[in-house]
């Protein structure tokens, strides 16, 4: 495996105005030799033209957040990554990669969650490169290694999870997003970690039943939102009720029999659990 070798190179400013100096001196004697036919001086001022020459593809300019990978006749030599001009040996081979942080988002998948319903899912994926030297030669192309292991890891992420959670402490996709989200950012992670990138952030950013089975699953959403409120209500109700009853007798306001209080229960749960307002019926008689 090639890890990152950071390497330092001649600063390209003086050595710029050597270049200068050297092309000044070139021309001079080419132009002073031609005058005084003199061949050494020609000679002299073509070959310090043809050192010109072989220099001149030494410089480069490294960018903000970029580096560049140095390779001399395939062999890694190192990577620069400070900003500004420099010179390397002419004969290196540069190579820019950008260390800026970048994101992904997934194209909608569409996939089997825990329970096996087809759902669609995507996400967005925040990394950047850290080994220059893994992401160039570990992998043939780092962007689409980024991209293929993201969807794959996204794929394994909704198989292990419910779309919905219809168990109580079920970690479900649609309720769990921050638990979710890390677990994500860890599978992406290993799998990025070969090829010298890190995840800086990963998050669901498409998530929804299939069309074919959309319509279904609302309905079973919306019938268990209405079992857990009728739920709810029921309970009330019979709190409501029970702390009734328990008023009336240790407020002595009327002595119930067993055959009143369940009258009074059944009246009361009928109209605390009324989806619609109750009429009030005046009793003017005795049940007896």
């Amino acid at each position: 495996m090639a890890n990152e070798i950071e390497r330092k190179a001649v600063n390209g400013i003086p050595a710029v105005l050597g270049l200068v100096l050297v092309a000044g001196g070139a021309i001079y004697l080419v132009g002073t030799g031609a005058a005084a036919n003199d061949i050494i001086r020609i000679v002299g001022g073509l070959i310090l033209g043809f050192c010109l020459l072989l220099i001149a593809p030494g410089f480069y300019s490294v960018q903000p957040n970029q580096a560049k990978v140095l390779t001399l006749f395939g062999r890694y030599v190192g990577t620069v990554r400070g900003p500004g001009l420099w010179w390397s040996n002419p004969f290196f081979l540069k190579r820019s990669i950008s260390l800026r942080v970048r994101n992904f988002e997934t194209a909608k998948l569409k996939v089997n969650d825990k329970n096996s319903n087809p759902i669609e899912i995507g996400a967005i994926v925040v990394w950047q490169v850290f080994d220059s030297a893994e992401a160039m030669f570990e992998v043939d192309n780092y962007e689409d290694y980024v991209r293929v292991q993201s969807e794959s890891a996204v794929r394994t992420l909704a198989t292990s999870y419910p779309y919905d959670a219809h168990a109580e402490g079920e970690r479900s996709l649609s309720h769990n997003a921050a638990e979710i989200s890390d677990q994500l950012a860890s599978e992406v992670q290993a799998r990025l970690q070969k090829a010298g990138m890190k995840v800086m952030e990963a998050r669901i950013s498409h998530l929804a039943y299939a069309p074919e089975i959309a319509n279904a699953m609302l309905r079973r959403q919306q019938a268990s939102a209405i079992i857990a409120a009728r739920g709810l209500i029921v309970e009330g109700a019979v709190t409501m009720v029970e702390m009734a009853l328990k008023s009336i007798v240790e407020k002595g306001i009327v002595t119930l029999d067993e055959e009143r209080k369940a009258a009074m229960v059944s009246n009361l749960l009928v109209t605390l659990c009324a989806e619609q307002p109750m009429q009030p019926v005046v009793n003017t008689g005795s049940i007896y």
